[in-house]
């Protein structure tokens, strides 16, 4: 665990939240294999890409306005996971997916509110959970 990278212990607390979130990730790794994921923005999905996931990842802002967008999604998809952000921008945009998305994301929904949770207020967006992630395990500082 002490690599030349390693800037400070982690806490027991933070090591138990990274292990978590870890968890949280493996289960959408293998989800995501057969199961696209929506995110807001392409800092979002290079995130993911960096912690591993290798299927679909579909931006949510690609030109399209929310209703094309959503209309595409269900003509193409049975199902989605819905990852977007959880500021105030990303819980707007949230509620407007899942409302036009009905049927087609609910099974998952725990996975945003999972990592909603472990992330606690330290971020609030997909982007930010690698950097979040190697801190809590000890491999960056806080400040970085």
């Amino acid at each position: 665990m002490l690599t030349s990278k390693h800037k400070g212990i982690p806490s027991l607390h933070d090591i138990g939240r990274a292990e978590r979130l870890k968890e949280v990730i493996e289960a959408l790794y293998e989800i995501n294999k057969g199961i696209p994921v929506i995110v807001e923005g392409k800092k979002d999905a290079s995130a993911l890409k960096t912690l591993g996931l290798a299927g679909e990842v579909i931006i949510l802002h690609n030109g399209k306005n929310l209703y094309d967008f959503c209309t595409d999604i269900t003509e193409r998809f049975h199902r989605v996971i819905l990852l977007l952000d959880w500021d105030k921008k990303g819980e707007d945009l949230n509620k407007i997916l899942s409302e036009n998305l009905k049927g087609h994301w609910e099974e998952f929904s725990s996975f945003r509110e999972l990592l909603k949770l472990l992330c606690q207020k330290e971020i609030s967006d997909i982007e930010g959970i690698p950097k979040l992630l190697n801190r809590l395990e000890g491999y960056e500082s806080p400040r970085q």
